[in-house]
Formats: structure tokens, C-alpha cells, sequence
């Protein structure tokens, strides 16, 4: 079964190039938003495998759609996109609970390692309980 993603980039090139990346390499783009309250609707309604989350979206940021939806599903696979420069930010990102990250712009290779990490990180959660 391929894994359910949802792309959150406030970009539409952006997220068509990601969903053509991720299309390309086998999942499933389930949904796709271009700010923090989209987010936080379609993950309640589709319950993705991953979220690749943009760092910087309009009215929430990254990091607080990141701990809203941590909040809200302890047990989410969220995969931040940060630009050059944004160390800091993915620093944070990561001590919130995001499960990895990749660069814009983007690799593919690298997105598609920060996606298997995640989902890898999540069967090994499920699988020890």
C-alpha cells in the first residue's frame, strides 16, 4: 500500500513539484495545503501517512502547525521543507517533534530518504507496543 502524503507549502510551484516528485517515487499524495488552518482541516479528514510541512506558511508557521498537529496526533509523521539559511528554525523544528527535514531547493533523493525516515520511524513505534 503506498503512504498517504499531504503537502503543506504556501508555494503551488512548490507543492506541484513535490507532488510530481513524490508521485514519481511511489506514494500517494493524498492532499495538498497552502496554509497552517488547511493543514490542520485536510489532516483531519484524510489522517496521512507523512506531512512535508513548510517551515514558513502564512498565519501559523511551520513550527506551530508542527506542535498543533503533535498535539492534536501524538502518533504523526511530519517531514519539515526549510530554505537555505533557516538552520535554526529546523533546529526547533526537530527538538517539536518533526521526524526530519530537507532543503529547498528541493533533492530528490533527500526528500524521498526524510519521507522513508519517517514512515520507518513510525513502524518501529507501532511495532514495540
Amino acid at each position: 500500500m503506498k503512504a498517504k502524503i499531504l503537502i503543506a507549502d504556501d508555494s503551488a510551484s512548490m507543492r506541484s513539484i513535490l507532488k510530481d516528485l513524490l508521485l514519481r517515487n511511489g506514494f500517494d499524495v493524498a492532499g495538498e495545503a497552502e496554509n497552517g488552518k488547511e493543514v490542520l482541516a485536510l489532516y483531519e479528514k484524510i489522517k496521512p501517512d507523512v506531512v512535508t510541512l513548510d517551515i514558513m506558511m502564512p498565519e501559523m508557521n511551520g513550527i506551530q502547525i508542527l506542535k498543533e498537529i503533535k498535539e492534536r496526533y501524538p502518533e504523526s509523521r511530519v517531514v519539515m521543507s526549510a530554505s537555505m539559511g533557516q538552520q535554526e528554525l529546523v533546529v526547533e523544528a526537530i527538538r517539536a517533534g518533526a521526524d526530519d527535514f530537507f532543503i529547498k531547493p528541493v533533492q530528490t533523493e533527500r526528500v524521498v530518504e526524510a519521507i522513508e525516515k519517517a514512515l520507518h520511524h513510525r513502524d518501529s513505534i507501532f511495532s514495540t507496543k
